[in-house]
């Protein structure tokens, strides 16, 4: 099953990508691989505010970062031209807004590592960090970037 099928059974349509609200890029290529920016939590069109630990519970700061995937897939198609190029989800950065005594930052992030494992397969499967940090633009509550490898001959 392409992506693209797999994105439609799941009733996912992508976004279109959101221009940079700073002086940087939303993707770079370099060889096959592609470094995509931090991408913010949003709810509604605009920044998924809130600190986990403290007004934003583990399953929302969830479905934030699965919100941020779909995002990415976004950017992924953008730059790439067509997802099914995608050879691998390399690695994640997940970083979030979070009390000290906030642990669960790993559970958060799951929700972007689950998806993008079930939309892409085993090409999904990624390394990942996930740090708890004093805060992120706009105040969201979760910030994810992204890199991928590209297919030979993509």
């Amino acid at each position: 099953m392409s992506v693209y099928e797999k994105l439609r059974a799941l009733s996912i349509s992508l976004p279109q990508l959101t221009p940079p609200a700073a002086a940087f890029v939303p993707f770079v290529r370099s060889g096959k691989q592609l470094f995509l920016a931090g991408h913010i939590a949003r709810k509604d069109g605009r920044p998924w505010q809130g600190q986990l630990g403290a007004d934003v519970t583990t399953e929302q700061g969830k479905a934030a970062a699965r919100g941020i995937a779909i995002d990415l897939i976004a950017t992924l198609h953008a730059a790439a031209g067509d997802l099914d190029k995608i050879a691998r989800i390399v690695k994640l950065l997940v970083l979030v807004n979070s009390t000290p005594t906030f642990t669960e930052q790993h559970l958060v992030a799951n929700g972007a590592s689950e998806l993008l494992k079930e939309v892409f397969g085993e090409r999904g499967a990624h390394a990942r960090s996930a740090f708890g940090v004093a805060q992120i633009p706009f105040g969201s509550c979760v910030e994810i970037e992204l890199i991928a490898e590209l297919a030979d001959g993509a």
